[in-house]
C-alpha cells in the first residue's frame, strides 16, 4: 500500500513539470522595415535638400559669428551629405553607387577642412580646402549624371535686384524734367530774326527816297530865281 502511494505520488508531480515547460513560450518580435524610395523620389527630395543648403552657402561670411566661414561650409557640406544618404539607396540601383561615391568623398574631404580650421591649421586648411573643392567639383558631376539638378548647382547668392531696380527708377525721373527746357529754348531765338530783316530792306530804301527829292527840287528852285 505504502508503494502504490509513493509511485502515485511520482506521476502526479511529472505531469505538473510537464505543464510548467509549456507556458514558457514566448512569441517572435515583429521588425518593421521602410519602403525603398524610387529614383524620381529620391531625386524630387535630395534637390530639397541641397536646394535649402545651397540657398545657406550663399549667406556664409555676411553675418557675424565666431565660427569661421570655411568651418561653416564644412558644416553645411557635411549635413547635406548625411541627409541625402538617409533617403537610403533607390530601388533602381544603376548609377546610384557612383553618386554615393561622390558624396562620401565629399563629406570625408569637409571633415578634413573642418578639423583644420578648429585647429588654426593654416597650411593644412589651404590643402583640405584645395581637396575639397576637387571633391565638390566630382560630386556636382555625379549629381548632374545621375539626374539631380538642385544637388548639381552651387551655392546661390541672396537677390538684390529690387533695391537697384527701384534706384534706377527714381534716378530718371529728373532727366526727363532737365530736357523740357531745352525743347523751349528755340522759341526764344524767334523775335531776334524779325527786326534784323525788316531793317535791311524797306527801311533803307524808303529813308533814302526823301533825300533824293529834296535834292532835286533845290536845284529847280534855284534855277527859277535868277
Amino acid at each position: 500500500m505504502i508503494a502504490a502511494l509513493v509511485v502515485a505520488v511520482a506521476l502526479l508531480a511529472g505531469c505538473g513539470g510537464g505543464g510548467s515547460d509549456e507556458s514558457t513560450e514566448t512569441a517572435p518580435a515583429a521588425t518593421e522595415t521602410t519602403a525603398a524610395l524610387t529614383k524620381a523620389e529620391l531625386i524630387e527630395r535630395g534637390d530639397g535638400i541641397c536646394a535649402e543648403v545651397n540657398a545657406a552657402l550663399g549667406t556664409v561670411g555676411s553675418s557675424s559669428s565666431e565660427t569661421s566661414p570655411a568651418e561653416q561650409e564644412a558644416g553645411l557640406y557635411s549635413g547635406m551629405i548625411a541627409s541625402l544618404k538617409n533617403l537610403g539607396a533607390p530601388r533602381e540601383a544603376a548609377g546610384y553607387s557612383e553618386f554615393l561615391a561622390a558624396a562620401e568623398a565629399l563629406a570625408t574631404a569637409e571633415d578634413e577642412v573642418k578639423l583644420a580650421s578648429q585647429r588654426e591649421d593654416t597650411p593644412g586648411l589651404e590643402s583640405a580646402e584645395a581637396n575639397a573643392s576637387s571633391a565638390r567639383s566630382e560630386f556636382q558631376t555625379a549629381a548632374e549624371e545621375y539626374g539631380f539638378e538642385e544637388c548639381g548647382a552651387g551655392p546661390s547668392a541672396p537677390a538684390t535686384a529690387a533695391p537697384e531696380s527701384g534706384e534706377t527708377g527714381s534716378a530718371e525721373t529728373p532727366s526727363e524734367e532737365e530736357a523740357a527746357p531745352e525743347e523751349v529754348a528755340p522759341e526764344e531765338e524767334a523775335p531776334e530774326a524779325a527786326p534784323e530783316t525788316g531793317g535791311a530792306g524797306e527801311g533803307g530804301g524808303t529813308a533814302g527816297a526823301p533825300e533824293e527829292g529834296g535834292g532835286t527840287s533845290g536845284g529847280s528852285s534855284g534855277g527859277i530865281g535868277p
